[in-house]
């Protein structure tokens, strides 16, 4: 490693930004509009976090390029892209509170039914008595299928709501079930949220049998990637009134105008914000200056996903 290392990264002001960029570094910004002349000489990249496909693409053109660090914690998108004999870094932790905070929340507003008090208040209408009681998440059993980080983060801000937690992943560990037990558990579930990667295995899991093995009632929380679910099957099962759903993502991303499941009965739909909330900041600012440290230092990086230790 060179005795200054050149970094690109994202942010305006990165040294107020990251409360100081580590000695070492010589830092040029890039978020995806007018390339700094130091493209030849970049080696420690850190992308937009929203900053389209060309702030990806750009990896190709970068020959000293030896770590891209992900502000996100899927990185599906971004490997293909990106050199075997470059490091490529995710951004698991940083998104743990936002992401489990929106999962109770997408949870709670489907239970105490917020979106219809919305429109009566758009409509500044005082319906009295509604026709039921709202359903509560006291007593409840949720499911978590993809049981990593952010899954203990969501089971932690659930521990208040008196309800029962299943921990399910693709390998079988201490108190955490594999998905090969699912067909015995999702018909315990009354919630079943959603936080596996889109991977090859996940891409279409929840599907019409997945769906079907599913109570009456019950609701399915989308917090990880649309493809995880298969929007046909979705539509038929919540098209019966049998179960209802909450996503923060979908397939196709964005939801077009027009697709069915905007007027799908039974679904709340937030806009993929999951991450997008002000415990974001701090916590991927911290991620990345321990990141650039460790480099500077010769220390191994964590949060290593692809390409070579480092």
């Amino acid at each position: 490693m060179a005795d200054v290392v050149k970094a690109w990264l994202p942010w305006a002001d990165p040294d107020g930004f990251l409360g100081g960029v580590p000695a070492g570094f010589d830092v040029d910004v890039y978020s995806g509009a007018e390339r700094p002349k130091s493209l030849a000489e970049v080696e420690f990249y850190v992308p937009s976090y929203m900053g389209g496909g060309d702030v990806f693409d750009i990896v190709r053109e970068m020959p000293a390029l030896k770590v891209v660090q992900l502000q996100t914690a899927g990185y599906e998108n971004v490997q293909s892209r990106v050199a075997e004999d470059v490091t490529l870094c995710n951004a698991r932790g940083v998104h743990d509170a936002s992401t489990a905070e929106l999962a109770v929340g997408l949870i709670l507003a489907s239970y105490r039914r917020l979106p219809r008090a919305v429109r009566d208040q758009e409509r500044q209408v005082w319906p009295g008595s509604y026709d039921q009681v709202d359903d509560s998440l006291a007593d409840r059993t949720v499911l978590i299928l993809g049981y990593g980080a952010i899954g203990e983060a969501l089971e932690r801000r659930l521990t208040g709501f008196e309800c029962e937690v299943i921990r399910v992943a693709r390998r079988a560990r201490d108190g955490v079930h594999p998905f090969t037990e699912l067909p015995e558990l999702l018909p315990r579930a009354d919630v079943v949220v959603l936080l596996t990667p889109a991977t090859p295995e996940t891409t279409g899991m929840v599907d019409a049998k997945f769906l079907a093995q599913l109570k009456d009632g019950a609701l399915l929380v989308n917090v990880a990637r649309g493809v995880v679910v298969d929007t046909q099957a979705l539509l038929a099962e919540l098209g019966t009134g049998r179960i209802s759903a909450a996503l923060d993502v979908t397939d196709p991303e964005p939801l077009p105008t027009g697709h069915p499941l905007w007027s799908a009965p039974n679904v709340l739909i937030n806009p993929h914000r999951g991450g997008a909330s002000t415990a974001f900041a701090p916590r991927v600012a911290r991620l990345v200056r321990a990141q650039l440290a460790r480099y500077a230092s010769g220390e191994p990086l964590i949060n290593v996903v692809a390409g070579p230790p480092r």
